[in-house]
């Protein structure tokens, strides 16, 4: 597991909600520090969006790297969907896939998107 993707992990285990195990982890790229990113991931957490609280949380990575409009995020989903089925947090939780592996699979896909800039 790469150091990023161990970090989202880590916090993970330590009680942060899926969105902010990932924001935290990668709030460096995004250009905010910690407290800034457990503020953005907030309204991520638990489904609140639909959409995974883990993959939102990439995804905002992704837009203020690259811009909203990047197709970073649509490849980001597109990987995610391939691994898991979905990206909506309802369907994942209901059986597809663990908040923690979420987590993991989310990290780990966009450790490896930033690694390959």
């Amino acid at each position: 597991m790469a150091e990023k993707t161990e970090k989202a992990v880590k916090y993970h285990k330590s009680f942060y909600s899926c969105s902010a195990s990932v924001l935290c982890a990668f709030a460096d790229e995004a250009g905010i520090d910690e407290e800034q990113a457990k503020a953005a991931a907030a309204p991520f957490a638990g489904g609140r969006m639909g959409k995974c609280g883990a993959v939102l949380a990439a995804e905002y990575v992704l837009a203020q790297k690259y811009g909203k409009d990047s197709d970073k995020i649509s490849e980001f989903e597109a990987e995610f969907t391939s691994r898991n089925r979905s990206v909506m947090c309802s369907e994942l939780r209901g059986g597809l896939r663990s908040c923690r592996g979420c987590v993991t699979d989310a990290a780990e896909i966009l450790e490896k998107m930033l690694d390959n800039q």
